[in-house]
């Protein structure tokens, strides 16, 4: 449901030129806090950031790794008894670079779990839509919660082409 909202507001927005990311990221966002947030969890989603623009198969595909890193957090970070639950998605542009994040407060996982290999087919989803945009992964762990980074720098592409 989630992703179908998405795919219908890139295409009702019919624009040739970038696809503004904040108002894309927080409708995502709104729409994932709807439908997978129980009245009864005490888990909220933000968005922050400088935003920037993306061309509309870049958006969709950070579109989608948004969506599998928050329905992760959402799934995993917040066990049933734990409240005051938040989730930060950042997104930020420097010229060809970008980076965007999903920060939790939750349980926390081990430093590198996205980068395993005997992860779960989100994780592969991540990994996979990142490696098409050229951009790496990288997850932060400790007890105050998990981030996971996806990061879009000339420098690694270069070296990820060379790779």
């Amino acid at each position: 449901m989630s992703i179908a909202a998405v795919q219908e507001q890139l295409h009702a927005s019919r624009t040739v030129g970038p696809i503004d990311m904040m108002p894309y990221l927080m409708r995502l966002c709104a729409t994932l806090a709807t439908s997978m947030i129980g009245d009864d969890r005490q888990i909220t989603i933000k968005v922050v950031g400088e935003g920037g623009g993306a061309i509309s198969r870049d958006a969709e595909s950070i579109g989608l790794i948004a969506t599998e890193l928050i329905m992760n957090a959402i799934k995993h970070a917040f066990p049933s008894e734990q409240s005051d639950g938040r989730i930060v998605v950042a997104y930020d542009v420097d010229g060809t670079n970008w980076k965007l994040s999903v920060a939790d407060n939750g349980v926390g996982r081990p430093d590198g779990t996205f980068a395993q290999s005997r992860t779960g087919l989100g994780s592969g989803i991540v990994k996979a839509l990142a490696h098409q945009l050229g951009a790496k992964v990288e997850t932060l762990a400790d007890r105050d919660g998990t981030t996971v980074s996806i990061t879009h720098a000339t420098f690694w592409t270069k070296e990820n082409r060379a790779a």
